[in-house]
């Protein structure tokens, strides 16, 4: 049987559904996702092994105008990156909205080079269904993709229409990886996106944006991990909303993400932590290299 393996970046504006559509590709939570935008703050490799061949797939940050502060231009550069060395790119998109923001990411992706398949996303909450059709026929005249998919990343309807497509696509080759490996990212960058995806979906629409997750101490012991992690905020009274009165937000929080870690590591985990603030992290660019970020 003939294989074909290649790079997929999926890319778009911030709170389209990438991540979501990345964990519906593989058939399992790797990536974090909250109904918050700018949840994915890294380029993360997601590996599909098919019997057919196998796709690397580049989950990356929203593509967005908002370039206030560092992080957000560190935001951009990822993803702009993230489309370099690629053999395709998926353009997700909401119908049937299309906004300044959904043009800055197909200039991104004209301007890149590989060709691009749209994945139309989140088709399953259209009220009113008639909208569709005039919809992809106004995106089919916006840039020359090659081809045009419907689908719902949440429910999972026409996914495996797009995965089919980009396989297709891709070149012939061997695979790149074995076929039990899901990502190259290590069990220590999950533990600080779990706690971080915690934080993202427990409070309030503004404090997610000061907040980031720093893995202190990652070790095994016993049969479980023991794991440290400093949640770092930029100001007192972030961390005072953080950690809650007496403790009780922040331990909630913290349970949550070991249970999630549990799961996605198969084993006990005995989490521990903390918060402190690093005032202005997010406009530091030497702090957000520091934290990780622009990796």
């Amino acid at each position: 049987m003939t294989e074909h393996t290649g790079t997929v970046a999926i890319v778009g504006r911030p709170n389209v559904g990438k991540s979501t559509l990345l964990n519906q590709l593989l058939g399992q939570k790797l990536v974090i996702t909250s109904h918050k935008a700018q949840t994915t703050r890294h380029a993360i490799l997601g590996v599909k092994s098919r019997p057919d061949g196998q796709i690397l797939y580049v989950d990356t940050p929203g593509l967005h105008r908002r370039g206030e502060n560092a992080l957000n231009r560190m935001l951009n550069r990822t993803a702009r990156a993230a489309l370099a060395d690629v053999d395709l790119i998926v353009l997700v998109l909401e119908a049937p909205r299309f906004t300044d923001e959904d043009q800055l990411a197909l200039e991104a992706v004209a301007a890149a080079g590989p060709p691009v398949l749209a994945a139309v996303n989140k088709v399953d909450r259209l009220k009113d269904k008639t909208t569709l059709l005039p919809y992809l026929e106004a995106l089919a005249k916006r840039h020359d993709f090659i081809d045009i998919v419907p689908l719902s990343a949440r429910t999972g309807d026409q996914v495996q229409v797009l995965e089919d497509q980009l396989l297709a696509r891709l070149p012939e080759g061997e695979r790149m990886f074995p076929d039990d490996q899901l990502t190259d990212r290590s069990e220590r960058f999950f533990a600080a996106e779990l706690l971080r995806e915690q934080l993202t979906r427990r409070y309030a629409q503004e404090l997610p944006y000061a907040v980031t997750v720093e893995i202190e101490r990652f070790e095994e012991q016993g049969g479980r991990y023991l794991i440290h992690a400093l949640i770092w905020v930029e100001r007192e009274t972030q961390k005072a909303i953080i950690i809650g009165r007496g403790g009780e937000a922040l331990k909630a929080t913290a349970s949550e993400a070991r249970q999630q870690m549990q799961r996605m590591f198969g084993c006990p985990v005995h989490l521990e932590v903390w918060v402190k603030v690093k005032q202005s992290w997010s406009s530091d660019e030497a702090a957000l290299v520091s934290l990780g970020y622009g990796d």
